[in-house]
């Protein structure tokens, strides 16, 4: 278990968020999807396949790399630091905090958020693409990466992100991409299976007062979305913030038929964004004390 490096991760994260001075290791992985695509793409599972892999595979092989180059080089106790320090760029919880925040003031941002359609978005929709990026992004950009990090290290986290960076590139299902990107849609789901509960676990703990009925709602609502992870952190955050979120949106220009999640108000106001956000305290206290508690045990 890694518990050590989860934490320094965290909390580095916490404080300083993204590294500005180094080209991120995300930003890295989307040049080579984009460099893939752009001289091998056609329109088959197969090319889709060969291009998830040959990612996973370079990912590995460099994060295992610097975790060897590591493992036999200073003090152990600044090695683990900077284990923390690597470890950090996978989470991505103040950049998403900080990212969802600025939509109060700023509410044209959106467009850089979701990958619904933007232009036409009424502010009480803004509203509401906030918080259901903040509420799924949980379990994308912070839970799972955390999860993988505690079990696998360095290598665990990296290849975590290296596929849901291939499923927010490639993943959708349109004309070009639904072959394309089926394989690696096919692989988010799958490691974000557990991480995408845990996180709505602990947003009606966090936010709620009981897990009880919500948590009932929260599974049972969370099924209906048209992703099998998805759901459920948008279902829990709907029900803790008392309204409801989902409903029939526009991708690419096609109106897609959602469900609602939630229960309560459909008008999504400005002080809703910041009641979402206030789960944030709550949460980074959670997560430092189970960590810490790990690094104890």
């Amino acid at each position: 278990m890694y518990f050590e490096t989860a934490l320094i991760a965290y909390i580095i994260d916490r404080v300083f968020g993204e590294f500005g001075f180094i080209r991120h290791p995300v930003v890295l992985m989307g040049d080579y999807i984009s460099w893939f695509e752009k001289k091998f793409y056609v329109d088959s599972i197969v090319r889709g396949v060969i291009l998830t892999l040959s990612l996973l595979l370079l990912v590995f092989l460099l994060s295992f790399g610097i975790s060897y180059l590591l493992s036999g080089w200073g003090h152990p106790d600044l090695r683990v630091l900077l284990y923390g320090v690597i470890a950090s760029t996978t989470i991505a919880s103040k950049m998403l905090y900080d990212s969802v925040k600025d939509i109060i003031t700023n509410p044209q941002d959106i467009q850089y958020l979701v990958s619904r359609d933007t232009e036409h978005l009424s502010n009480a929709n803004i509203n509401k693409a906030a918080i259901e990026t903040y509420a799924e992004n949980l379990s994308d950009g912070v839970i799972a990466p955390l999860f993988y990090l505690i079990l696998f290290g360095l290598c665990g986290a990296f290849v975590y992100k290296a596929i849901n960076t291939l499923d927010s590139m490639v993943g959708y299902r349109n004309e070009r991409y639904e072959k394309f990107g089926k394989f690696a849609a096919k692989l988010d789901d799958v490691v974000n299976y557990i991480p995408a509960r845990v996180t709505a676990v602990l947003i009606v703990l966090l936010k709620g007062r009981h897990l009880g009925l919500p948590l009932r709602k929260t599974w049972s609502q969370g099924s209906k979305h048209e992703s099998p992870n998805a759901g459920y952190p948008i279902s829990a955050m709907a029900l803790s913030l008392g309204v409801k979120l989902g409903g029939d949106t526009s991708y690419f220009g096609k109106i897609k038929l959602k469900p609602f999640f939630g229960e309560g108000r459909e008008i999504i106001t400005q002080k809703d964004i910041q009641n979402a956000l206030a789960l944030q305290p709550r949460l980074d206290i959670f997560v430092i004390i189970l960590l810490g508690l790990g690094v104890l045990l």
